[in-house]
This record gives structure tokens, sequence and C-alpha cells, in this order.
């Protein structure tokens, strides 16, 4: 964090500054790192105690403090020597406190800002842009899937005086959250990606999603640039609401950042890209699945924006080889076996991606195995879309579906209910269970994707099942 005093922040905050008795002042500065994670506290850090449904940050400011926190922000007042705020509402002092390093930060006239949401992808499309912009200047980037009101502004608060660009993600399970993360940090570039069933049931609705969505353009402004997929029915309208010039990306020809001639194959996915003016590079992707190409065009369109040449983005994007841990990552090796471990997370439309890209990666006479267990925060819709993957795996022809855990049963049954298929459905309950049949059955050249939604946590198993087979 950009160094403040103990009385600014007070004051950004709107809270309550109370000092001990000794060794402290106002004007006192801080400039170290904020967190809502005892475990994470540093010397010179700041620690916000935040109240959470199973648990209360309070109880850890002692933890906190043996660890070196210079300032506490609490609900209540603490019994310990170190400065301390005290605010009505943690989350919300965390909000105020990322909009004014913002804009201190934004004052200077260097920073750049990205947002991106959309069902899926964010956190692809956070790490390729990081991957493009830091070779240009300074860029900070959330970890892992820091996109909510907690883990977004703790992203803005890592910014420097000499940070360049911030690629933010902005999440939302509700009307309104991506307009909040906006007013802390809006964005020069706003990107939406996708909008599909993830976590629809929490929205309330397909329509519900779309409007959540779309607050990643309403809110900007006629000097920003919106960049939007022209490919997806829910995403191309938006261009209608946004103030902002609008840059289109996709596989048809009314996008103005374009991929064609593409091919997969199991070290990555080969393309085309053609910019507006007509320049065009090949990429060697390395990062498997033909759908994880959508996030590249979007970096493309973003980074071409922010005056990062064509050529310079096309070898940064050919340096990735890896879009996140338990994205498409490939493990395994020994007996020319794959392991695809996918199951950080899943919808129904990256699950549908995964499956192809398992059919289309098929060595010639092997087989592939599709581990697949719950797609969670579907809501009414999960039943259906339960149903149709199973579809899907039987029509793409694969040659074994082990289904994990009840969540995903009907994944199954919809399976072995279709009548034409050379394959097999087997449900299990544990992941130990589907360990031991897909390292009994797997014979040399299979290949196999492990896939589910990350409350379902077949991570893990991809993990031991690449380690297997390694």
């Amino acid at each position: 964090m950009i160094a403040l005093s103990l009385a600014e922040i007070a004051a950004a905050v709107e809270g309550e500054l109370r000092l001990p008795a000794h060794g402290a002042s106002a004007e006192d500065r801080v400039d170290g790192s904020v967190t809502t994670d005892s475990r994470e506290v540093v010397a010179g850090g700041v620690f916000v105690a935040k109240r959470g449904e199973f648990d209360d940050g309070h109880r850890f400011v002692p933890a906190a403090v043996d660890s070196g926190a210079a300032l506490l922000i609490v609900e209540e007042a603490q019994p310990v020597e170190v400065p301390q705020i005290l605010v009505d509402d943690s989350v919300e002092a965390l909000g105020r406190l990322a909009t004014e390093v913002v804009a201190r930060v934004r004052a200077l006239g260097r920073l750049r800002i990205v947002g991106v949401t959309g069902s899926n992808g964010k956190t692809t499309t956070k790490n390729l842009l990081r991957t493009v912009l830091e070779r240009v200047g300074e860029t900070v980037a959330a970890r892992k899937s820091f996109n909510n009101e907690v883990g977004a502004p703790i992203t803005m608060l890592e910014l420097t005086e000499s940070t360049e660009f911030l690629v933010a993600e902005m999440g939302a399970s509700g009307i309104g959250e991506i307009a909040r993360l906006i007013r802390m940090a809006r964005p020069d570039v706003g990107i939406v990606l996708k909008v599909g069933l993830a976590h629809a049931g929490e929205f309330g609705g397909i329509e519900q999603t779309v409007r959540a969505k779309s607050e990643m353009v309403t809110e900007l402004l006629d000097t920003d640039v919106a960049v939007l997929n022209a490919d997806d029915p829910r995403v191309a309208p938006m261009a209608e609401l946004t103030r902002a010039r609008v840059v289109r990306f996709g596989l048809g020809d009314d996008a103005d950042v374009r991929a064609s001639d593409i091919r997969v194959h199991a070290r990555g996915t080969d393309f085309t890209v053609t910019v507006p003016g007509g320049e065009s590079a090949t990429v060697a992707f390395g990062v498997l699945g033909e759908h994880h190409i959508m996030n590249a065009l979007a970096a493309i369109a973003a980074a071409r924006e922010l005056g990062v040449p064509l050529d310079g983005i096309v070898a940064a994007l050919e340096s990735v080889t890896l879009a996140e841990h338990g994205r498409m990552e490939v493990l395994g090796g020994r007996d020319e076996i794959t392991v695809i471990n996918d199951a950080y997370n899943a919808s129904p439309d990256s699950m549908s991606a995964a499956l192809k890209t398992l059919a289309q990666v098929k060595r010639d006479g092997a087989r592939t195995f599709a581990v697949l267990g719950e797609m969670s925060e579907l809501g009414e819709f999960s039943g259906d879309e339960h149903d149709r993957i199973g579809l899907l795996a039987v029509r793409l022809g694969i040659s074994q579906l082990v289904v994990v855990g009840q969540g995903a049963r009907r994944l199954h049954i919809s399976a072995i209910n279709e009548g034409s298929w050379d394959g097999e459905s087997a449900f299990v309950e544990t992941q130990d269970e589907a360990f031991e049949l897909v390292t009994a059955q797997a014979r040399p050249g299979d290949t196999i994707l492990v896939k589910s939604s990350n409350s379902a946590g077949l991570r893990h198993l991809g993990d031991r099942l690449g380690e297997w087979f390694s």
C-alpha cells in the first residue's frame, strides 16, 4: 500500500483512531500490506478484522499483533497496544481505503485500470493480461480469484506510486456488486467475457446475471473502452448500454479482434489473430483448450487499447503454458498417459468446453476418461444442466465416465440412459474410489480429464492422479 498516515487512513475509512498510551502518533505512516487473514500479516502491515459466516476475525487480533501488525481496523476496541481504527463495518472500511488509495495513485497520472468480469474465464484472462502488461510496466493483478468485496480491494491496496497497470477481477453474486467495485476503481478498459449459468442460482436467474454483468459497461465513461464478446448473444447487446467505445472479440467476421485457423493439440492451441487495421499474427498458445482462445482474444484487445504492440502481446502469450493451477493443467506423462486437471471450478459452459477438448486431443486407438463432479450454485438449473453434460459425454464418445459424489449423480444417470454409446459410466461416492477405478483401468496412451466445481474438491484428485501417472 502507498504510505498514509494513521490520521489519513482513519479519515478514508470514516473511523475513530485510537492510539496506544505510548509510542504512536496520528502522523505515523503505514505502508505495509493489507489483509483480512492473520496468517498473512507481515511486520508493518494492516490487519482488517472481518466478521465472517463461520468465524470472527477479531479472534485473531493477538496473532496479527504477534506478527507485527502496525494498524488494526476493527469493529470493536481491542485490548492491545497497537494503533486501531474503530469502524461500523470492516468490509465497508476496506472498500473505502481501497477507493482512497486508487484515487491517490490515479492522481499521479500514470495508472491505467482494466476490469474483467464474466461467468467464466476471469482468472485466466487476468493472468494473461498480467503477463502481457508486466513486460511494459509495473503491474498489479489479483492473486488467485480475488474478485469479490474483500479480495478486489485487497488487490487494489497493493498499488504503489509507480504502478502503471491494475488488472482487477470483478465478480458478483448479486445486482450492484460489480458497480460497487467499479466505484472503487473505475476501469479505463472494461471486459465482459461471457454470461452463462455459473452462479445463476445465486443471482436468481439468467436475466439477473446479465443485468449484474452489464454493470461493467454501464458504469464506463465515454473516454473508456468496453471489450465485449461478439460471439455471446448475452454479451454482444451490451454495446447498446454503454457510453464507452466498443471493441468486440470473437471468432466471427463481426469481431474487431478475431481468431481463425484454430488447431487444438495436446500441447496447447494454435490460432491466427487479426486486429483492426488488418494486422495479423500466428499465436502458438501453450494453454490447452479451444475455449481459452476467447480469453486470449480479450487480453489481446485490452492490451492493444493500452498501447501494447501486437508482436509484444503475442510473445507474452506464447510464454504462458498454464492459465492457473487446476485450470486445464496437463499432468502425468508415464506410458503417455495424460491427466488434465481442470477442477479449479466448473459451470455448464466450462464443463462442456473441457469435454470437447478431451475429445479433440484423444490419441488414435487410446481411450478418454472424464472424471466429473458437481457443478455447484446452479439453483433450479442444476438437474437439467447435469443431465445435459451426461448426454454431451455420450455424444462426444467419451470412453469412460466416472461421476463422483451425489451432487453429480444425475450426470451419471443421464449418460447410462442414453442408448447408443460404446463407452461406460460409473458412479462413485468418494475421490478414493474414483482414484482406484481410474488407476486400475487406465492404459498407455489414455487421456484423463478431472473436472468439477471447486466445492467438490476434485482438484486434489487431479493432482493425485497426475502424480501417480508421472
